[in-house]
């Protein structure tokens, strides 16, 4: 496994920790987007594995999409979560009132451990 791949899960984990602790403190909108980022970083240490490398959130979900959703190297429902993941972090970005309710953020938190996991196998990493 490549170093940057390393790296990457190692702060997909830290986001994850991040998250759960903004959302214990009542910070759910932010902990929305630190598990979108968890998510984010397993699907660049993924890409990064096969060579890729992007700019843009947009590029990383789409690649994703791409290469191991439509190929079903990965269950495809990964890069559903990872849609619907960072809709919520634009909500909790970006909105005025965003309200993002903690059951939404508990559940991209298990999505986000999920996926971690589930990407360090396919690499043999567990």
């Amino acid at each position: 496994m490549k170093e940057a791949t390393r790296q990457l899960f190692a702060r997909a984990l830290d986001a994850i920790e991040a998250a759960e602790i903004l959302a214990t403190n009542g910070k759910i909108d932010f902990a929305a987007g630190r598990a979108y980022y968890a998510m984010f970083y397993v699907a660049e240490a993924l890409l990064n594995e096969k060579g890729f490398q992007f700019g843009k959130h947009g590029n990383v979900i789409a690649a994703y999409g791409q290469h191991f959703a439509k190929t079903k190297e990965l269950d495809p429902k990964f890069h559903r979560w990872l849609l619907t993941s960072f809709d919520q972090r634009q909500i909790g970005d970006y909105a005025f009132d965003p309200d993002i309710e903690i059951g939404i953020v508990t559940i991209m938190l298990h999505q986000a451990q999920e996926f971690l996991e589930a990407a360090k196998r396919y690499l043999g990493e567990e």
